[in-house]
């Protein structure tokens, strides 16, 4: 195993930081791997603001559901789907974003930001920092539009919390190879994984004194209502096809 899938297969979140800050020079290794990621068409669709003020950390914090991991954490990322560069650059050659009417450029903006992030992650880790990241941003995304005064075209996809940890919460066991790795077709008899998995999870969480169910009750009940309904007025608001998506 060499250097990088050791690296990647011992990823883990940490949610609790030192106070010892991130250099200047880390921080744009971590910046500069993020934007090293492959992305749609060269098109380059994201922007990643860099948090460092406490009381700005502090109201971010607070958008995102009062997670005080953000709070800790010497920097917090924001990674954004950006399409503010493809307006200017369709302002300067004289034509539309007519491609934005389309529900495939808010797939295109978050999977370019979700491999952005990987390589930030992966880079972090390998400097011996940690990081974790947060869906939250998408919790009161107007008004983290807002506060960051994004552009119309550019919208929140996740924070990022990066520090040195201050404990290590060890590695979550995973689903079954088998579960994820389906040869040729989809395999869709995927109880028994899910079953196998429930108990190896049940014990991950009991042997760090969590009394939480299981992994398929945590996933369903997380899944029986919309999360960020309201994230429709955000994507209206930044210019992007809402209706499509919320009906």
């Amino acid at each position: 195993m060499n250097q990088v899938i050791e690296t990647l297969k011992n990823h883990r979140s940490y949610r609790k930081y030192s106070p010892l800050p991130v250099s200047a020079d880390k921080l744009e290794t971590i910046v500069e791997a993020a934007q090293a990621a492959p992305s749609w068409i060269n098109g380059q669709q994201v922007s990643v603001i860099v948090v460092q003020d406490k009381n700005r950390k502090d109201r971010l914090a607070e958008l995102c559901g009062n997670q005080k991991h953000i709070n800790e954490a010497p920097v917090f990322l924001i990674f954004c789907a950006d399409f503010y560069r493809a307006k200017l650059a369709s302002e300067m050659e004289n034509t539309n974003l007519e491609a934005l009417n389309d529900v495939d450029a808010l797939l295109v903006g978050a999977t370019d930001v979700g491999l952005a992030m990987a390589n930030a992650i992966t880079a972090a880790e390998s400097l011996e920092l940690g990081t974790v990241p947060i869906g939250g941003i998408r919790r009161n995304s107007l008004e983290v539009v807002d506060f960051l005064q994004l552009p119309k075209y550019v919208i929140p996809i996740s924070g990022l919390c990066l520090g040195y940890p201050a404990e290590d919460p060890g590695i979550k066991p995973r689903l079954p190879k088998e579960s994820i790795m389906h040869q040729e077709i989809y395999n869709k008899d995927q109880l028994p994984f899910l079953q196998t998995y429930n108990e190896t999870f049940k014990n991950y969480l009991k042997d760090r004194g969590d009394t939480e169910a299981n992994w398929t009750d945590r996933v369903a009940k997380f899944y029986r209502q919309p999360y960020y309904p309201s994230n429709a007025d955000m994507l209206k608001k930044q210019g992007f096809p809402a209706k499509d998506l919320y009906k």
